[in-house]
């Protein structure tokens, strides 16, 4: 499938974009976060969980910890590869209880575990193009999620361009 692309101009864009994802991703759904560091990740998490009804204050980056569950309308599980120095360590953190579960899985680096990861989810590669500014890439890898994507092209296409 050909990948989504949504340019953020600020991150009120960004919030739009974890809105809209929140709303289209269906649950059990894996969502690997990959770009530098700063990219936004950590950003687009909070979007996703404040969407479902998480404090945004309370979703941190888990670099130390490796995961965080918060509980809102949905469940989500917010993963964090950085510190992980092989399969073998991520795979130590019981993922598969996750993917098999009802929850949104979220997975920051997750280019370091690909792996590990399944081979039906979402994947969003994030590029810095600007102070403020980000282009997600957004790609169903299988074809579970196809449907979730369109979905989320017409919800951001419905949406008014950022002004502030």
């Amino acid at each position: 499938m050909n990948p989504f692309r949504y340019e953020a101009a600020d991150e009120r864009a960004t919030a739009v974009l974890g809105a809209a994802l929140a709303e289209v991703l269906p649950e059990g759904t894996t969502v690997a976060l990959c770009g530098t560091l700063g990219a936004g990740k950590t950003r687009l998490v909070q979007a996703i969980a404040e969407a479902a009804g998480v404090d945004r204050r309370q979703v941190l980056s888990p670099t130390f910890v490796l995961i965080q569950e918060y509980r809102g309308r949905r469940a989500i599980c917010h993963i964090d590869a950085y510190r992980l120095r092989d399969d073998d360590e991520f795979l130590a953190l019981g993922p598969e209880e996750y993917f098999e579960g009802d929850g949104l899985i979220l997975i920051e680096w997750a280019d370091r575990v690909q792996s590990c990861l399944p081979a039906e989810r979402i994947e969003v590669r994030i590029e810095v193009t600007g102070p403020e500014s980000r282009r997600f890439e957004i790609v169903s890898i299988g074809p579970t999620y196809a449907e979730a994507i369109g979905q989320l092209q017409q919800r951001l296409a419905a949406q008014p361009p950022s002004t502030a």
